[in-house]
């Protein structure tokens, strides 16, 4: 197994310190550990596939990555889309979701059974204000996902205004308020 393989895996897992990334030291096989201030973040997940970084051995230090991921809005959008978690607990409940504005209205109607699990909470929250997002990246024309100030994703309208739906998504699922289908009617008005 390669040992990037290994380092990226367990920055996915969490094995890496918040806030930090791995490199290859060029003295050892032991990844050494790096600030990186700028890394893509949903609500304190670690993307690190968002801002590959690859070791550069003959040198010692990191070579940016072949290509930024942002610059591939289809690509991200279809990453953020996938929302297991949300799309299994709705369909569960009858509630098909299609990425239309519609399915955010269902959305708003389930009950809210998954407040009483903490562990799930924070996912489908995260779950729900990626389906927001892309719901509004489907269906306004000029929509799309961006960085956010924090690193993680906001959908960037026509105007300019940007949309955090992933926050809008923790607080539908902390407190059912905003609902989804509200944030998405403000962002369709603009």
């Amino acid at each position: 197994m390669p040992r990037w393989w290994s380092i990226w895996t367990a920055e996915c897992a969490g094995g890496v310190p918040a806030g930090k990334s791995t490199q290859l030291s060029p003295d050892s096989d032991a990844p050494v550990y790096r600030s990186t201030p700028g890394s893509a973040t949903l609500r304190g997940m670690k993307l690190p596939f968002l801002d590959i970084w690859r070791p550069d051995r003959r040198r010692g230090g990191l070579l940016p990555a072949p290509t930024d991921a942002w610059a591939d809005p289809e690509g991200v959008a279809e990453l953020l889309a996938e929302c297991e978690l949300l799309r299994a607990r709705s369909g569960s409940a009858g509630v098909l979701l299609d990425d239309s504005p519609g399915s955010l209205e269902e959305l708003d109607q389930l009950l809210p059974r998954w407040r009483d699990d903490p562990e799930e909470l924070p996912w489908l929250g995260n779950d729900a204000g990626l389906y927001l997002g892309t719901v509004l990246v489907r269906t306004l024309p000029g929509a799309h996902w961006a960085r956010g100030p924090d690193g993680g994703p906001v959908v960037e309208l026509a105007s300019g205004r940007a949309v955090d739906a992933v926050g809008a998504g923790h607080q539908w699922a902390d407190d059912g308020s905003p609902e989804l289908s509200r944030v998405y009617a403000e962002a369709a008005e603009i």
